[in-house]
């Protein structure tokens, strides 16, 4: 599937503008500050629904509008035309459509225009926390996979919940309440952590490939999943974090705390990498994420 136009209206600090695009690769050119990042931007809003910066939708009006507009017409691989539409307004909220029919609930439609971005930020991938790797992960796998975003949405609701209920407990005889909780943490985890661990472990020789390419093959580059549900079952995690959740008031084990590693030459990428290393790593990342979706 290939994205034939775009047009945008009130976005960021574009006003309007029609982009007639080709099959092969689409090269943009101007000043800094022209708005080249935020054509990028809008691609991908028209594929996950949302930016890929760290930007509320309010934040995507243009200075001193009410609303934005983006449409994107495609062309599949099976020559089917197709039409997405993102619009948002600051007191009415987002709405998506497809060919014209809204989506109920935005994650239906994740997946269906598939996308891969690479942009400097991708840095935050290898310094910032694990938080990133698997905000990262998470949108990956989404994109593939229709059984893994139920999952997160699913477990990331059952995890408020229980966290919430955490803050009003106030000792560990009244911690049988969270086993409901728990039986959800557990069901939607366990889906969450085998579809992970599947796709680092299919992602890792890719990256490698990519990788040996790019650096002319002078260092050996890994990936690996680590995840406490690696060494034992969710039940079991869940029942040894107890009393340090109702201590803490937050649930402190499970598969939101999981990361993924990145080594080269058998030593962590962000301690022992150079920059260049870095984002050589980085680049053989996205180049095997776009040769999987």
């Amino acid at each position: 599937m290939y994205i034939r136009k775009l047009s945008l209206l009130n976005f960021k600090n574009i006003a309007q503008a029609d982009l007639e695009l080709a099959p092969g690769i689409n090269c943009f050119t101007g000043r800094n500050g022209a708005g080249k990042t935020n054509v990028i931007d809008a691609v991908w809003y028209l594929a996950m629904c949302k930016s890929s910066l760290a930007m509320t939708d309010g934040q995507s009006v243009r200075h001193g509008e009410e609303f934005f507009l983006l449409n994107g017409e495609y062309l599949s691989d099976g020559g089917r035309h197709e039409t997405v539409t993102c619009s948002f307004k600051r007191n009415g909220g987002k709405t998506l459509k497809r060919n014209g029919k809204e989506y109920e609930r935005l994650s239906e439609h994740i997946g269906a225009v598939p996308t891969v971005i690479v942009s400097p930020a991708d840095i935050f991938l290898v310094s910032d926390a694990a938080d990133e790797r698997r905000k990262w992960l998470n949108s990956f796998i989404s994109q593939n996979d229709r059984e893994y975003l139920n999952a997160l949405i699913r477990y990331n609701h059952a995890l408020a919940e229980r966290n919430r209920l955490l803050k009003q407990l106030r000792s560990a005889a009244q911690g049988d309440l969270l086993e409901v909780f728990d039986m959800q943490l557990e069901a939607h985890g366990r889906v969450i952590h085998a579809k992970r661990a599947e796709t680092i472990e299919k992602l890792g020789p890719i990256v490698a490939r990519h990788y040996r390419a790019i650096s002319g093959d002078r260092e050996k580059v890994e990936l690996s999943y680590r995840s406490e549900l690696n060494g034992a079952t969710f039940g079991e995690v869940l029942a040894a974090a107890r009393d340090r959740d109702i201590a803490n008031q937050f649930t402190t084990s499970g598969v939101h705390r999981d990361d993924m590693v990145m080594r080269i030459g058998g030593y962590p990428l962000k301690k022992y990498g150079s920059q260049g290393q870095q984002k050589s790593f980085l680049i053989a990342l996205k180049l095997a994420q776009h040769a999987i979706i």
